[in-house]
């Protein structure tokens, strides 16, 4: 049994060189992949950092933004409910105004009637009074058998008339 270990043999040349080749590969690898790798990486993680802080204020901004508009329209609530009373107010008063003014034209309408009313039957009466003044003087007349010419004794056969009838 005789093994032949030959190719499988360690120089210290070689080991020596395979470090240096593997240090200096190292050195080239580090400076030229790790470097702009480790680069782009804290780049990567700046950009993110800063995204999540200007996330983080957009949040603010718009929690911020999300209270003044509540606020306002609160307020905005408050001035509707303000002017829909004050229009109620408005019209009520409106409306009261508009009654009294209709109520006052209908009574002045009534008084205008009835001043015309006590017109016409006090004109009713006169054009009676004279008709039965003349229906008074011409049976006065007839009874007496003369014509009554004086405007005294006319009045006074027309009072006794009336106040017979």
């Amino acid at each position: 049994m005789n093994v032949n270990f030959e190719f499988f043999s360690i120089e210290p040349t070689t080991v020596i060189g395979v470090l240096l080749n593997t240090f200096i590969l190292l050195l080239v690898v580090k400076k030229f992949l790790f470097e702009p790798v480790n680069k782009v990486i804290e780049e990567r993680k700046a950009q993110v950092s800063k995204t999540y802080v200007e996330a983080d204020n957009a949040l603010e901004n718009a929690h911020k933004l999300e209270s003044e508009y509540e606020e306002k329209l609160s307020q905005a609530k408050e001035e509707s409910a303000e002017i829909v009373r004050a229009a109620s107010e408005r019209a009520g008063r409106k409306g009261e105004e508009i009654t009294a003014a209709a109520r006052k034209e209908a009574d002045a309408m009534i008084a205008r009637a009835n001043a015309e009313i006590e017109h016409e039957r006090a004109r009713a009466v006169s054009e009676v009074k004279g008709e039965i003044a003349g229906m008074a003087v011409e049976l006065a007349e007839k009874i007496i058998g003369r014509n009554v010419q004086s405007s005294a004794e006319q009045d006074r056969l027309i009072n006794d008339f009336i106040d017979n009838i």
